[in-house]
């Protein structure tokens, strides 16, 4: 029997990797920048958790949670999203106590029950942040600052951001009601998700991608005709912070996010290259999100970005980074002496910060070359016993094609240079 990864996962071999890394690396450098600190949660949580944070009417709740119950009689949840286990985290080791602004940033797997396809898969990979601790709506703005900042440095260039607010707990119910009382007469026509959604969670209605139900909704009431004056304010402070900086952003009424425990701001980034399933990254505050789930009552602000998502909009804008360190230099031994007597300068370059390449297969002087020009190292170094005896080594800049000989005390210098 040969056994294959899961459905929905897949392996991120060595090549790819790479590209992982350095994406990753530019979220933390970015992260950094901004203040936040890193923290890293467990891969599974109390499913009461994200009942409680996401909201049981939710799709992710009801449909694609992997929730489990273990030995000890426990049901447990693989996390579905990052926000929520940041949170818990916050709350249970009291980091309020250690900065009254929190900034956390998170790079980890996810897992949602989904069906598999370009971009999405039921293991994903999310780099997210939040700040917790104000309400300030500059700090929404920030959030977001930082959000663009990191996508402009991995060199992506046709996003779009999306911007609305989904008011508060006191504001958001009016709407609800004249969302509901627009739809009554059309509810047999909804899809029947959106017909669930009608009476369990009709936010949810807008963020369908049912062409029936997105037609039917066109013409819907738009929250902004029913966020309360606070909402407003914060949101039209969220808009002069982002203009006075030039960045461009729409607002559209129709945007929600997926998740419950969202208030006011709202955000998305899209890039143009994915088509229907266009967004990269988003994110919102959540000021009540906190103290339902048992801690203080304090606000919160974050963003999450999938990493999946990421490389397919790279791809798009055909500006993939380079897929492998590039290889300084391959060390070619020939006869078993010189196997033997060049080992300490295969590590002293390698100690020295060089990526160099050596053969563990016997193969020829000639299949040796070739394997430097395949990794595209800049220079091949032999050494055999000729070269021994002399206390050299012949190096080739396969890049130049040119030939010189270099005293082996002097080797790792030269390369460095």
């Amino acid at each position: 029997m040969k056994y294959r990864a899961p459905k929905g996962t897949r392996d991120i071999l060595p090549a790819e990797a790479a590209v992982w890394s350095h994406i990753e690396a530019l979220f933390r450098h970015a992260a950094a920048r901004y203040g936040y600190g890193e923290i890293r949660t467990p891969a599974f949580e109390d499913v009461q958790l994200f009942i409680r944070s996401i909201g049981s009417d939710t799709d992710i709740v009801s449909k694609e949670m992997y929730d489990f119950v273990d030995k000890g009689g426990r049901r447990i949840s693989l996390k579905p999203e990052g926000t929520a286990p940041v949170v818990r985290a916050f709350i249970q080791n009291n980091l309020q106590a250690v900065n009254p602004l929190t900034k956390l940033f998170y790079i980890s797997p996810m897992f949602r029950y989904d069906r598999p396809q370009a971009g999405r898969y039921r293991q994903f990979h999310q780099l997210g942040v939040e700040a917790i601790g104000s309400d300030d709506p500059l700090l929404d703005m920030e959030v977001i600052m930082l959000a663009i900042s990191f996508l402009r440095a991995i060199g992506l260039k046709h996003t779009t951001l999306l911007l609305n607010s989904v008011a508060c707990g006191n504001c958001r119910p009016r709407y609800v009601e004249a969302l509901k009382d627009f739809l009554a007469k059309s509810h047999d026509d909804l899809c029947e998700d959106c017909r669930r959604r009608y009476t369990d969670n009709p936010l949810r209605l807008l963020d369908c991608k049912n062409p029936a139900c997105k037609a039917l909704l066109q013409k819907s009431p738009q929250i902004s005709a029913y966020i309360c004056g606070p909402c407003r304010e914060h949101f039209d402070k969220v808009r002069k912070g982002l203009d006075s900086l030039g960045i461009a952003y729409t607002v559209d009424p129709s945007m929600v996010r997926g998740l419950d425990y969202y208030t006011r701001t709202a955000f998305e980034i899209t890039h143009d290259g994915l088509g229907a399933q266009s967004s990269i990254a988003g994110g919102g505050r959540y000021d009540r999100l906190i103290k339902e789930c048992g801690g203080p009552d304090l606000t919160g602000m974050g963003f999450a970005a999938g990493l999946e998502r990421l490389l397919l909009a790279l791809e798009a804008e055909a500006t993939m980074p380079a897929r492998r360190i590039p290889c300084s230099a391959y060390l070619i031994a020939l006869g078993e002496r010189a196997r033997i007597n060049t080992l300490s300068y295969l590590y002293k370059l390698r100690d020295a910060g060089l990526h160099v390449e050596y053969d563990y297969l016997g193969r020829s002087l000639k299949a040796q070359m070739r394997a430097a020009d395949r990794l595209s190292c800049r220079f091949a170094v032999i050494i055999g016993d000729d070269e021994l005896e002399r206390g050299t080594a012949s190096i080739k800049d396969l890049a130049q094609g040119s030939q010189t000989e270099v005293q082996l005390t002097a080797l790792v210098d030269y390369l460095l240079q």
